[in-house]
């Protein structure tokens, strides 16, 4: 018989009169701390004022908690705006995706890097970006694994052998399930270390935004993939065939492959395909012009007196190489 992991953790990991302390709310801030080390450790090894730290933490901070909690509410229940719109900025503040806190992330660095600091010490809104993915994976982690402290936001049953039961959750049948929770939490805390691992190794020669291209690919590709696994947040969703957080997820799997390839297929790489096609449509006019009247040769050797005088000098090498060979095929046509 298979033994599952009976998960019967309180949520409370102690309180301070009637302020219960959460594990959720501890593991939130512990993932906030660590990434600011983080970001500390980048400041200082790319020479940037480490009092600025202090403000990208507080933008952080704010924007995931209000983008989180007004994107929960608009993607999940958007009705609270209208019957009860202080729930959403009242305690206990259940209630938090990942989708909205994306987008206020987008803005609060935008803001964050048109400051006098940032724009003085180089602090690009690529260059904050990209390295800021880092502490946001990290963070990811710790907040997924809060989650499972809560005993929520599980998957569905299942046999495998690493299966949880969730015995505080009363919603949803207390029978083995997927830890999805833990799934979500590992795949961040992989892709804390390959940001890492391609920070030390290729910041001064990445292109900008390529390791916001890797984020949003690999955290929103399997936030796809793990929705699967998942039971429904909201009841509607039962009734699709993709769910919130899939449907949410592909735009911002759209944009970082916009990223990569916008980064990796450079407009410098396209100039050896741009000279083959141009010296190809010269062949077609040289072809054209070998058919025309005498009467009209004339004036198509001026045409070329001009197209000779304008190009750049890589494509009027290609010119001469396509005169000479033309020349080359007449003088064989006439020997014949």
């Amino acid at each position: 018989m298979l033994q599952y992991i009976i998960w019967d953790v309180d949520p409370e990991l102690f309180r301070i009169g009637s302020w219960p302390v959460r594990w959720y709310g501890l593991l939130f801030a512990a993932g906030f701390l660590l990434g600011a080390q983080t970001m500390t450790h980048i400041f200082k090894t790319e020479k940037k004022p480490l009092s600025d730290t202090d403000s990208l933490l507080m933008t952080m901070v704010v924007s995931t908690i209000v983008g989180a909690r007004i994107g929960h509410f608009l993607f999940y229940e958007p009705y609270m705006f209208i019957q009860n719109p202080l729930r959403i900025i009242t305690p206990p503040f259940e209630g938090l995706a990942s989708h909205g806190a994306i987008g206020s992330i987008i803005i609060g660095l935008w803001l964050y890097s048109r400051r006098q600091s940032s724009q003085a010490s180089g602090q690009t809104f690529w260059w904050v970006s990209d390295r800021i993915c880092i502490a946001i994976a990290l963070a990811g982690a710790f907040i997924r694994f809060g989650n499972l402290m809560n005993s929520e936001i599980f998957g569905k049953p299942t046999t495998v052998p690493w299966a949880f039961v969730f015995l505080r959750d009363h919603e949803f049948s207390q029978v083995p399930r997927h830890p999805t929770q833990l799934y979500e939490s590992i795949s961040y805390l992989l892709l804390f270390f390959i940001l890492f691992w391609y920070w030390r190794a290729y910041r001064n020669r990445s292109a900008p935004g390529t390791m916001v291209g890797i984020f949003l690919i690999w955290v929103f590709g399997f936030r796809f993939v793990w929705e699967f696994f998942k039971e429904n947040q909201m009841a509607f969703e039962d009734n699709m065939r993709l769910n919130m957080g899939q449907l949410l997820s592909i735009p911002a799997i759209l944009f970082g492959l916009i990223l990569l390839l916008r980064n990796f297929i450079r407009p410098a790489s396209l100039i050896p395909i741009a000279l083959v096609i141009q010296s190809s449509s010269l062949c077609c006019q040289c072809d054209y012009k070998s058919a025309l009247p005498v009467s009209e040769q004339a004036q198509s050797g001026r045409c070329e007196e001009l197209i000779s005088d304008k190009k750049p000098l890589k494509i009027r090498y290609f010119q001469n190489r396509i005169t000479r060979a033309k020349n080359s095929i007449s003088k064989l046509s006439s020997l014949t």
